[in-house]
């Protein structure tokens, strides 16, 4: 597996990112050690987790596995905002939350630091100020290394590396976005933004809950059995399924069981590859329920679409941009002014 530089830092982590949802529910502990020992043996570093995962069970099992580590080579990653408790301030990204939760996430993790300490969600009612007045103390203080966000839009991004800058503080160096062939609104604003500023980029739902893994086929009227999706039905109801049963999505999920049969990969190989071909993009988190599950999302390292591949792909799974995103499109790629 190949190391990559996360944005401009000096940082390197590996190509792939092992992600930890799973940890403590759809893989016990015994199976969370077993992949991240089947990940680490394919050359993988990085590890993201979250407090929430689990409440927190996730953080403990990546903990006790991080006991029989050299911690220097690994890099890990967690999360801060929600909610770990029923007091007012038990979540969010105000000072007092995130210097608490900083701390359990420390006891959890059995470790003296975070490599990468990520805000989970923009924080609405917290002054950007107070959040990152206080994640530059954490790093000052030597409990964090790096800085990320996730789930904000490019505004709030550009707010946040702008404010930043302004008094001197930590900016965030990675930004962990929804992105894959199925969801690709994040091209918009946020890739080309994250590409200016140095961020890197570390997609979540890479494979879009499955849909691009080669268990859905056109003509299906409900998911598979045992799939997120599934839950979602059960959870939801059968709108979550109408608003993908769509052209759009089959299109895409077409070209990527066509490219997979010619090249001889499976679908899931063909869809992070993909990923990991894009502009400004570090490392796609994969998830996984088991071993042979991880197995066939560390094939997708180690080789590459063809230009025709690829190009089949993005044209199957682009949409109609909305304005003003449509205009500017037809513009981007005039010639510039010689003065």
């Amino acid at each position: 597996m190949e190391q990559r530089y996360l944005g401009r830092t000096g940082l390197r982590v590996s190509e792939l990112c092992m992600g930890t949802m799973t940890f403590g529910g759809a893989a016990d502990e015994a199976t969370s050690h077993r992949l991240l020992d089947a990940f680490a043996a394919a050359g993988g570093t990085f590890v993201d987790t979250a407090d929430v995962y689990g409440h927190g069970a996730a953080e403990e099992i990546l903990g006790r596995w991080l006991r029989g580590r050299r911690r220097e080579d690994l890099v890990i990653a967690t999360k801060v905002f929600g909610a770990m408790g029923r007091s007012p301030n038990a979540g969010g990204l105000t000072r007092k939350h995130i210097l608490s939760a900083v701390e359990a996430s420390l006891r959890r993790l059995g470790t003296e630091y975070i490599d990468l300490y990520q805000t989970h969600v923009w924080d609405a009612t917290t002054p950007v100020e107070e959040t990152l007045s206080t994640l530059d103390t954490l790093v000052r203080a030597g409990k964090v290394r790096y800085l990320g966000a996730s789930n904000l839009s490019a505004a709030q991004l550009q707010k946040a590396l702008c404010t930043a800058r302004e008094h001197g503080w930590e900016p965030y160096s990675c930004l962990q976005p929804l992105y894959n062939l199925l969801a690709r609104s994040a091209e918009w604003e946020l890739l080309p933004l994250s590409v200016a500023e140095g961020v890197g980029v570390i997609p979540w739902s890479p494979l879009q809950g499955g849909w691009l893994s080669g268990k859905y086929r056109r003509g299906m009227v409900s998911a598979p059995v045992g799939s997120r999706e599934a839950a979602h039905q059960r959870d939801q109801g059968r709108e979550t399924w109408r608003a993908r049963d769509t052209e759009e999505t089959w299109r895409a999920v077409d070209a990527v069981l066509a490219v997979a049969e010619e090249s001889g990969r499976s679908p899931a190989q063909i869809a992070l590859r993909w990923l990991l071909r894009q502009p400004g993009v570090t490392a796609p988190i994969i998830g996984a329920r088991s071993v042979e599950q991880l197995a066939d999302n560390l094939g997708a390292v180690g080789w590459d679409l063809t230009e025709v591949q690829a190009r089949r792909l993005t044209e199957a799974s682009d949409r109609p941009l909305p304005y003003p995103y449509d205009v500017l499109r037809r513009f981007r790629d005039r010639e510039p002014r010689e003065d």
